[in-house]
């Protein structure tokens, strides 16, 4: 089972980023509160909030998790061990995939696509696939979270060849595009599982 919720970012007010940094426990309020900025307080506040929502819906907790770091800096739920979740947070919205299993995610906005990136990044085929492509910064952002979702899977960080990370593992990827919104959506596991997307 693997559900992916995602919570679009921009109608978002200054008031509500302000109570929903209230409504945080203490570590996390002071996590948002390091922020120079309104933008990363706010997706620091709304990812936590939406990681709530997604196990309350889910998992039926009401609690206010904590969270357990691991080595490479992939969080754990303190508590509950048969629990996994993922967050990733961009400038136009947040996504939370929580699964009975390893799971990565990750979300991009549009707009990224840069050549001299993208050959950095991708393999032969991988680029082919961009060049030829209609829309040439959609097919690179897609891929891009694919890459991330699978590294944040595997839970290591960037340490593995990136430009070969979708096929060294036995990793399967789902991709939503939400082209009004601005952004791309992608889902690492390791079953055949579909996500659902709320």
């Amino acid at each position: 089972m693997i559900k992916v919720f995602t919570l679009e970012l921009s109608n978002i007010s200054s008031a509500d980023i302000d109570s929903a940094i209230n409504s945080l426990p203490e570590w996390r309020r002071e996590q948002a509160l390091r922020f120079k900025h309104e933008q990363g307080r706010k997706e620091c506040a709304f990812s936590y909030l939406l990681l709530c929502q997604s196990i309350k819906a889910e998992f039926g907790i009401e609690v206010q998790p904590k969270f357990i770091i691991g080595e490479h800096g992939k969080p754990t739920l303190e508590g509950y061990p048969h629990i996994h979740f993922n967050l990733s947070h961009c400038k136009h919205g947040i996504s939370c995939a929580v699964s009975d299993s390893e799971v990565g995610v990750d979300i991009e906005c549009t707009g990224r696509y840069r050549e001299q990136l993208a050959r950095h990044t991708m393999n032969e085929e991988e680029m082919q696939s961009i060049l030829s492509a209609e829309d040439a910064d959609l097919a690179f952002t897609r891929l891009w979270t694919q890459k991330e979702a699978a590294f944040k899977l595997t839970g290591n960080g960037i340490t593995d060849d990136i430009k070969n990370i979708l096929f060294m593992h036995n990793i399967y990827l789902c991709t939503r595009e939400n082209p009004s919104s601005g952004f791309v959506v992608s889902v690492a596991s390791h079953h055949s599982e579909k996500p659902v997307f709320m």
